[in-house]
């Protein structure tokens, strides 16, 4: 009897800890989601003052102390970046300009890439060592030459002008490289016993199979160039060859009075693009993922 009174209190004691245990995991989620929540408002908060901004009256955005939500709802601001810019046209532009970089850097570095990766010719490990070391020299640093250099064939106000030297990147061409070598060779082998050239082996089994980099590649390169603002300023003199980053810098109101309301429905307007490609790119991107392997 003694030993029996002695051992009850054990399965107490355990269930009293599990209970315990299990408050503690509950408390651990709740303060986790508030944590993520709080992360999610602050990354928001920008986004938000943007959309809201860009709906208020000129009275509203220049009052102080400011108010998030507009009291009085108002589309003026989208009227007026047409009437003030050629809003239209700065925005061709920039899809002309950020796509045309995108579809030349994904063709020229993923040739590229895939020279260094499945190719085996003298100074192959020299010539990645060059373009790996030439992302540590920021592009600032040889803008002026590159400057020169487009101002003399002439290209100054011109889409080559604005394309052309971004035409390849290094990071692309290591990026590809690195997806390149990750592929199995048998399948370049196999196709070669069958008489196939390289670029046939480029075209037909290592681009379908890179699928899912040359996406990541393709948004990273779209997005970049569309936000870029220091590219367009210093290769484009004329409104009319300028894109949505530099002609947004060309908003001055009367004496001098930057007019948020309408910098913001501009931006808004601009966000849009990256918005809509990035969500049929991700779908498309997880297709490509899924499928990779049957290809």
């Amino acid at each position: 009897m003694t030993a029996a009174t002695a051992t009850t209190p054990a399965p107490a004691r355990t269930g009293a800890s599990r209970g315990r245990r299990r408050i503690g995991r509950t408390t651990e989620r709740w303060l986790l989601f508030a944590a993520v929540l709080a992360l999610t408002a602050i990354v928001l908060l920008p986004v938000a003052i943007i959309v809201f901004t860009a709906f208020k009256p000129a009275a509203e955005v220049n009052a102080f102390p400011p108010t998030l939500v507009p009291g009085t709802w108002t589309l003026d601001n989208f009227t007026k970046i047409f009437s003030d810019l050629p809003f239209a046209r700065l925005f061709l532009n920039s899809l002309v300009f950020a796509g045309g970089v995108t579809v030349f850097a994904l063709f020229f570095d993923s040739l590229a890439a895939y020279a260094l990766a499945r190719l085996d010719f003298r100074g192959n490990r020299v010539l990645l060592v060059v373009i790996v070391a030439s992302l540590m020299i920021p592009f600032q640093a040889t803008l002026i030459p590159v400057y020169q250099l487009v101002a003399q064939l002439g290209w100054v106000n011109s889409f080559a002008g604005l394309i052309i030297p971004r035409a390849a990147d290094a990071f692309g061409i290591f990026f590809l490289r690195q997806f390149f070598l990750s592929l199995p060779r048998d399948l370049d082998n196999a196709a070669r016993i069958d008489g196939a050239g390289e670029f046939r082996i480029f075209r037909s089994i290592v681009l379908p199979n890179a699928v899912p980099a040359m996406l990541t590649l393709a948004i990273f390169t779209f997005v970049n160039n569309w936000n870029d603002l220091l590219w367009p300023l210093v290769f484009t003199t004329s409104p009319e060859m300028g894109t949505i980053t530099s002609g947004l810098t060309l908003l001055t109101g009367p004496s001098g009075i930057i007019p948020y309301g309408t910098m913001m429905a501009g931006s808004l307007i601009a966000v849009l693009p990256l918005a809509v490609m990035f969500l049929i790119m991700q779908r498309r991107f997880i297709e490509s993922v899924a499928t990779t392997g049957i290809k």
